[in-house]
């Protein structure tokens, strides 16, 4: 039998065909319904690989038991309580373990020598900047910080005891490793709630520091006022030593300035 050109055409493409096909074969005698083992072989593991990491993904945020090598306690304060054998530190230890500026201001004007009234005829032939002023200028700044400083110590002390159940049961969802407490949105909001106590452990911090600040501003007030105070009077002792004659021939004379 003779085959024709446009007939061998035909079957050259039809064998080419054949041959870059993939690997299939047809289901029930069916023709356009076929099944690719290759294909199947290749979706069967990328499930398997999605079903280990879900599981896996899933034990760690549902069942992460390891949290106790986390855990760490918090430091109690103890109440202070200060001596008061005859009503000198009246209030004192109210004003050192609660947050009563009331309490702080009675306190400390109690434990203190308080600047007489009698003085207000001496001060006011002082000048500005001499050593009387600026030790009274001292006197004022203390009294003014000592007691806010009480009180935040105070507050301090108050809001550690205020906060000690908040603190552990937060410590208690943290450490937790049931499922309870390990969904992804509950996570989220225990660290939420972990930052907002470590923020207001900031600024109670915060007051207790500025507080130390102003109490190392005072005392240094208070050296550099002495240091200056030296310093003036060695220049007026020399300046007196060289305006005075204090040789035999001058003895009759009265210093009414000496410095020694």
């Amino acid at each position: 039998m003779k085959v024709n050109r446009k007939n061998r055409k035909w079957i050259i493409a039809s064998a080419a065909l054949l041959l870059t096909a993939t690997p299939s074969f047809a289901l029930f005698g069916i023709g356009d319904i076929v099944f690719d083992p290759t294909s199947y072989a290749s979706l069967v593991s990328q499930l398997t690989t999605i079903e280990s990491q879900y599981n896996m993904l899933k034990n760690n945020v549902e069942h992460f038991s390891l949290k106790q090598q986390w855990q760490t306690t918090l430091t109690a304060l103890k109440n202070v309580n200060v001596a008061n054998m005859f009503g000198e530190t009246n209030g004192m230890t109210i004003a050192f373990n609660t947050n009563s500026a009331t309490a702080s201001s009675t306190a400390w004007k109690t434990a203190t020598t308080p600047v007489s009234t009698n003085v207000t005829t001496y001060f006011q032939g002082q000048s500005l900047g001499s050593p009387q002023m600026s030790q009274l200028a001292m006197i004022e700044m203390s009294d003014s910080i000592s007691p806010d400083c009480i009180t935040a110590v105070g507050a301090y002390r108050a809001a550690r005891t205020q906060n000690t159940a908040a603190n552990s049961s937060l410590t208690a969802s943290q450490l937790d490793g049931s499922s309870t407490t390990n969904s992804e949105v509950q996570q989220l909001n225990l660290l939420n709630a972990a930052e907002a106590q470590k923020m207001s452990e900031m600024q109670n911090q915060g007051a207790m520091q500025a507080c130390l600040a102003s109490q190392m501003a005072v005392t240094n007030m208070e050296r550099r006022n002495a240091a200056a105070t030296d310093l003036n009077t060695a220049a007026f002792v020399q300046q007196q030593h060289a305006t005075n004659d204090m040789s035999a021939a001058n003895e009759s004379n009265t210093w009414q300035t000496y410095l020694p």
